[in-house]
């Protein structure tokens, strides 16, 4: 049996002298060292041989298997050595080619909105405030006096996480949380992330709020419409045409939207607009005297306006986008626009 392990190893060395890449190392090892290789075949011919004949034996195998191990151990690191330096010498380095060209970042227009109307309303001496976007239907819906029939409450237009609580469809929550903490007079604006599932060109399922309220003695429709406008203008520019029309909201009475001329088409119609030549952007009004008694303002001593601003729109008309899905799509050549 050692002189037919002695044939065998010989052959298995010859071949290994002569091996030429990975590949064929490869088959080798497992030709030699494998499960089904003559070596372990013939080990599982030891079971005939006397015991002090099988421990002779099994040792010179074992001492076999060893050497074999040892040289495709060396051979490997031979080879893959031989490749490493093969590939150093033949890869070359243009160095007339161009380098690779840095893009700096940019503020996403949302983000450069946010920041504009920010430094608007902080010269008009406006609160800003912040609050979760987890919310409760107490603060989203029932403070703000709007009833348990509204559309806005079912399912199909809000993302419920249980029956009390929600991801709040505006920021609106904020007005009530901070007139449960201040008293008037006041002016605050509240900023951020809101959600409904909506998606089509000028919907999102995420997008931005802004919604303002001042409440005092002497506050007046004239003061929320001359407020709007000013914001209005100094974002558009003093040239955009824009107009008021009524509408109804429960937390407002009385209520208004306002509309300002399709920065894309500039008032002749486009798909934006739906060819009308306007654009909402926001919704707005004298708050609901029941609004004020939830928070215990005195409806009779004070009165206040409200407005939600979607910022989408507004940077849509501002840069004249007409998608509104591009903002989330995040390609670089878009956004380096701005």
């Amino acid at each position: 049996m050692i002189e037919k392990l002695r044939i065998l190893t010989e052959k298995i060395h010859e071949k290994l002298n002569e091996v030429k890449n990975l590949e064929e190392l490869n088959e080798i090892r497992i030709l030699a060292l494998g499960k089904k290789s003559e070596i372990n075949l013939l080990m599982k011919e030891m079971g005939k041989l006397e015991a002090e004949k099988r421990k002779e034996v099994g040792l010179v195998i074992n001492e076999e298997k060893a050497k074999i191990q040892e040289i495709i151990d060396t051979k490997t690191k031979e080879i893959k050595n031989y490749l490493k330096e093969k590939r150093i010498q033949e890869e070359t380095i243009d160095v007339s080619l161009k380098g690779r060209i840095n893009r700096l970042g940019t503020i996403h227009p949302i983000t450069k909105t946010l920041m504009e109307v920010k430094e608007i309303v902080m010269e008009m001496g406006f609160d800003i405030v912040d609050g979760p976007e987890v919310e409760l239907v107490e603060y989203n819906f029932d403070a703000l006096n709007i009833p348990l029939t509204h559309p806005s409450r079912e399912k199909t237009d809000t993302f419920y996480i249980s029956d009390n609580i929600l991801l709040r469809t505006q920021t609106s929550p904020m007005q009530i949380r901070y007139m449960n903490d201040n008293k008037p007079p006041f002016r605050m604006i509240s900023l951020g992330k809101v959600y409904r599932p909506d998606y089509d060109v000028s919907h999102t399922p995420m997008f931005h709020q802004i919604e303002g309220l001042m409440v005092g003695e002497d506050v007046s429709f004239s003061n929320f419409k001359a407020v709007l406008e000013l914001i209005v203008k100094r974002i558009f520019g003093q040239d955009r045409k824009v107009r008021f029309r009524p509408h109804f909201f429960p937390f407002t009475e009385p209520s208004a939207e306002m509309d300002v001329e399709c920065g894309v088409c500039n008032g002749s119609g486009c798909r934006l607009c739906k060819y009308t030549g306007w654009l909402e952007i926001l919704g707005s009004g004298m708050v609901n005297p029941k609004v004020l008694e939830n928070v215990g303002i005195d409806p009779k001593k004070y009165h206040g306006f409200a407005f939600g601003i979607g910022v989408e729109r507004v940077t849509m008309l501002k840069y004249g986008i007409d998608d509104l899905r591009a903002f989330y799509e995040n390609d670089i050549r878009f956004l380096e626009q701005f």
